[in-house]
C-alpha cells in the first residue's frame, strides 16, 4: 500500500491510497478463510469447503467485509504514521475491491489548525468581588416559603383569584365531537402565572366550585397538534375546588423543614455561603471569558467546518427541546433550516475558536486527562440530569463522544492554567440592575 497526502486547506487533509492487486488478493483470501472455518455447507466437512465455493456462495458479504477491514487497517496505519489527530469522522471515498485489480481510494479528515500562541502567562485579570445583597437573601427565603407553603381549600363559595390553585376537569370539542388528546381530569393549576391561555384562565375565573361552563377558545398557532393549531375549539371546564397558599412563618420550624437547620440564622448563613460560592464562580467565569476573548483576538486561523457544524446542530437541538418543552411546535418559530444555521453560525464559530485555542494551550502545557476524570465528569452529569451513570457512559462510548468529552476537560484545564499563571486583581462589583441580576441568576 502506498499513499499520498494533499492539504486541501490548513485544517483539512486528503489521503489518496493505492493498493496493489496482490494485497487485494490477500485480503479477500483472509476473509474467505474465516468464512470457510465458520460455515456449514451440505456435502462438505466443516473447514474443508473449497474457497471457490465459499466465495461463490458468500461473495457479497466477503467482498464487503474484506474491503472495510482493509480500509480500517490502512486508516490506523496512516493516522499513526502521520501523527495526526482527526477532529471529526474520517470520510471514505471508495468502491468495493475487485479481484485481480489494483484498489484505489481516498480518505479525508479535518485536523486542528497550527498557529503561534500569544503570551498567556503573567496576565492581569480583573475579577469582580462578591457583595451580598440582603434583598437577594430575602428572595431566597421567600422562595423557600413558597416551596413549603400548604395548599388550603377555600370554603367560601366564590370565583378563584390569581395566585390561587384550582382543580379542574377540561375537555375540548370540535364540531360537537371530543378532541383526542385535549382532555384532563383533576388537573391542578395556579392562576395568573401565564402557564395557560388567557382565554382558558378567564373561563376558569368565572366558575365557582361544582360549576361547569364552556366557551369557544382559539388554540395558539404554535400548538403541538398541528391540525388544531390556530383553530377554534369549544372548551368545557368543570371547577372542583379552589386552594390558596398558606405561607409558613419565618421561624426555626421553617429552617428545620428547609434542610434540618436548628435556627433561621443558620439557614441564612448557609444561604449567604452558597450565594458567595456561586457568585464567585460566576465572576471567575466572566473574568476568564474576558481574558480568553482578548487572547483569541490576537490570533487568526481557519476553523474546521465539521466542528462548527457540530456546534450549530447542538444549538438547534437545544432550541428545539426548549420550544417543545413549552408545549409549542418547533415549526411555529417560522424559521427555515438555513435561517437557523445562519442564526447560530457566529456563536458556533466563536465556541470552536475558543476550544481550539485552549486545546493548543493544553498541548503546550502537556496537560492530560486520566480515565477517572472522564468518569467523574459523567458521574456529575448523571446526577444533575437524573440519569444512570453506566447507561450515560455507554451512550458516550457507543456514539464516539468520549474524545469530545476529553477535549472539553482539556480545554477547562487549559483555562484554569491560564488563570493560575495570571495576576488576579479583585475589583469592586459593578452595579447590576434588578432585571440583569435576575437574568444572571437564571443563567
Amino acid at each position: 500500500m502506498e499513499y499520498n497526502v494533499t492539504n486541501i486547506s490548513p485544517v483539512k487533509k486528503q489521503v489518496d491510497i493505492e493498493v496493489p492487486s496482490e494485497e487485494v488478493h490477500a485480503a479477500l483470501a483472509a476473509t474467505t478463510a474465516m468464512y470457510r472455518n465458520d460455515v456449514d455447507i451440505k456435502g462438505f466437512r466443516k473447514g474443508k469447503v473449497p474457497s471457490s465455493v465459499i466465495e461463490s456462495k458468500f461473495k457479497k458479504q466477503i467482498y464487503s467485509e474484506a474491503t472495510n477491514e482493509l480500509i480500517n487497517l490502512h486508516i490506523n496505519q496512516i493516522i499513526s504514521e502521520l501523527k495526526v489527530n482527526p477532529l471529526s469522522g474520517i470520510e471514505v471515498d471508495a468502491q468495493q475491491m475487485v479481484r485481480g485489480q489494483d484498489f484505489n481510494y481516498s480518505i479525508s479528515f479535518e485536523v486542528a489548525p497550527q498557529f503561534e500562541l500569544p503570551e498567556y502567562e503573567g496576565l492581569t485579570i480583573e475579577e469582580e468581588d462578591v457583595e451580598i445583597n440582603p434583598d437577594e437573601v430575602k428572595m431566597v427565603i421567600e422562595r423557600i416559603r413558597n416551596n413549603l407553603a400548604e395548599l388550603v381549600p377555600v370554603d367560601e363559595m366564590r370565583n378563584p383569584r390569581d395566585g390561587e390553585t384550582v382543580v379542574i376537569d377540561f375537555q375540548a370539542f370540535k364540531d360537537g365531537k371530543p378532541v383526542e388528546g385535549v382532555k384532563v381530569d383533576n388537573f391542578q393549576m395556579t392562576l395568573g402565572e401565564g402557564n395557560a391561555l388567557a382565554s382558558f384562565e378567564e373561563l376558569v375565573r368565572k366558575l365557582t366550585p361544582g360549576q361547569t361552563d364552556e366557551s369557544e377558545i382559539t388554540l395558539p398557532e404554535d400548538f403541538l397538534n398541528k391540525e388544531l393549531a390556530g383553530k377554534n375549539v369549544m372548551m368545557m371546564i368543570t371547577l372542583h375546588s379552589i386552594k390558596e397558599k398558606k405561607l409558613p412563618d419565618i421561624d426555626d420550624e421553617l429552617a428545620q423543614k428547609a434542610g434540618g437547620f436548628e435556627t433561621v440564622e443558620q439557614l441564612k448563613e448557609v444561604i449567604e455561603k452558597s450565594y458567595i460560592g456561586s457568585r464567585k464562580q460566576l465572576n471567575k467565569g466572566s473574568a476568564q471569558k474576558k481574558v480568553l476573548d482578548e487572547l483569541k483576538g490576537k490570533v487568526q486561523f481557519d476553523l474546521p467546518q465539521s466542528l462548527v457544524q457540530g456546534r450549530i446542530e447542538q444549538k438547534i437541538s437545544e432550541l428545539r427541546n426548549k420550544t417543545e418543552a413549552k408545549g409549542k411546535s418547533f415549526e411555529s418559530l417560522g424559521k427555515t433550516r438555513e435561517e437557523l444555521e445562519e442564526m447560530f453560525k457566529a456563536e458556533a464559530e466563536d465556541l470552536v475558536k475558543s476550544q481550539l485555542f485552549l486545546l493548543a494551550v493544553a498541548d503546550k502545557e502537556e496537560l492530560t486527562v486520566e480515565p477517572h476524570e472522564l468518569d467523574d465528569y459523567l458521574q456529575n452529569l448523571a446526577r444533575s440530569s437524573g440519569q444512570e451513570f453506566e447507561k450515560l457512559k455507554s451512550f458516550y462510548e457507543e456514539n464516539n463522544l468520549m474524545f469530545a468529552l476529553k477535549d472539553t476537560i482539556l480545554a477547562d484545564k487549559a483555562m484554569e492554567r491560564i488563570y493560575e499563571k495570571a495576576e488576579v486583581k479583585i475589583i469592586p462589583p459593578a452595579k447590576t440592575s434588578d432585571s440583569a441580576r435576575e437574568q444572571q441568576d437564571q443563567a
